[in-house]
């Protein structure tokens, strides 16, 4: 066990580095420029790390679920967009495989996925179907020896650079995953671009016109898209997301301490005044909890614990929940200047929003948290 930790500690350590070197000071020219760049892409899966929570069994680093966390902050303080990389290739495609594919399909996906020699985006939400994730309108029909989609999607992160897409369509009467590669005729991707947070991760609608996609490529058993696929997806990037919470305030932090103990005003540097000294203990306070929190629903997962699922909402929605508030005081310490892209504070603001759209919004977790409280801690 000592020998597996040690190997686990020197990876993340080499990511830690990696993203020291090679993301964080090219972040903001990441998020002008609206795209990753190939190159970096490239160097990610040369050191293994789209493939971190991939078995080494299928060519992954096999991080368990504490420490591909750690892995997720250390990429998502780096870099948002480089992040959801990982988030949408690794958690929501990858995770889904190892989960409900045959081993036919994690022979064949899995090591192409760990390598990077495919990278995967997931198919979910429409113009209708965002929260209600059940409501997709996409469909297929059933041709025999093939499946034929066609459909719309929205808000696709890294639709723009994939190979292969998990993708959720219904007959009318149940929905179905289906891996679908990106080569098969009928497919469009339109870039979606100018966004307010995630510029660079190569978000884009796709459209899918008599789409071919073969019986072998169904993920799981048809019609069990949403009631088995969707919601592991979803709970495997709740639980990157969470950790992106962390990410995203810890950098906000970072920021706002550097610049309060170089910024002088009234003769004296600010963070010697007494306010700014408690928006720094207050962001430290709740970053420490969301870290513990984020620890905690890691611990249950890897043990199997049955409220993991429900440690892991309560995570991201903490997580998610202070990052917004943390980069706010950030850009509140920094005065005027924090409205510039001349520091990190204004760029980290608008990451944080999104972290509390995705993978379900801050209100449905309160629903699910609150219906798993009303249970739990009911005394009859």
């Amino acid at each position: 066990m000592s020998v597996t930790i040690h190997v686990q500690q020197h990876l993340l350590d080499e990511a830690r580095v990696f993203a020291n070197e090679h993301i964080f000071p090219f972040a903001s020219e990441f998020d002008k420029k609206m795209e990753l760049p190939k190159s970096l892409i490239e160097s990610m899966a040369s050191k293994g790390f789209l493939g971190a929570n991939i078995p080494e069994a299928y060519g992954g680093l096999g991080l368990d679920q504490v420490q591909f966390g750690e892995f997720t902050e250390i990429i998502g303080k780096a870099c948002p967009s480089t992040r959801s990389l990982i988030t949408v290739h690794s958690s929501l495609v990858s995770s889904s495989i190892l989960r409900w594919g045959s081993e036919a399909q994690k022979e064949y996906w899995l090591p192409k996925l760990a390598s990077g020699e495919l990278l995967a985006a997931f198919a979910l939400t429409e113009p209708e179907a965002g929260s209600n994730a059940a409501g997709v309108q996409t469909n297929y029909d059933d041709k025999g020896d093939h499946f034929l989609l066609n459909g719309f999607k929205k808000w696709i992160t890294c639709a723009d650079i994939a190979d292969v897409y998990l993708v959720f369509a219904t007959n009318g009467e149940k929905v179905t995953a289906f891996l679908v590669e990106r080569s098969s005729p009928g497919i469009e991707t339109v870039p979606i671009k100018d966004l307010l947070a995630a510029r660079s991760s190569h978000m884009a609608e796709i459209s899918f016109k008599d789409v071919k996609v073969p019986k072998e490529n169904i993920l799981g058993v048809e019609g069990g898209g949403f009631a088995y696929v969707v919601n592991t997806a979803l709970d495997h990037g709740r639980y990157s997301i969470a950790w992106a919470g962390v990410a995203i305030a810890q950098g906000a932090l970072d920021a706002m301490v550097n610049y309060a103990r170089r910024r002088e005003q009234f003769g004296k540097k600010i963070h010697h005044f007494q306010l700014i000294q408690g928006i720094i203990a207050d962001a430290t306070t709740k970053i420490h909890a969301a870290r513990a929190l984020c620890l905690k629903a890691g611990e249950m997962r890897d043990a199997d614990h049955e409220d993991a699922t429900m440690e892991t909402n309560m995570a991201k929605y903490f997580a998610s929940k202070i990052a917004m508030e943390i980069t706010t005081d950030a850009v509140q310490v920094h005065g005027a200047i924090g409205f510039t892209s001349e520091y990190p504070v204004e760029r980290l603001f608008r990451e944080a929003k999104v972290l509390e759209i995705i993978e379900g919004t801050s209100q449905l977790q309160q629903g699910m948290i609150a219906q798993f409280a009303l249970k739990k801690y009911y005394s009859k």
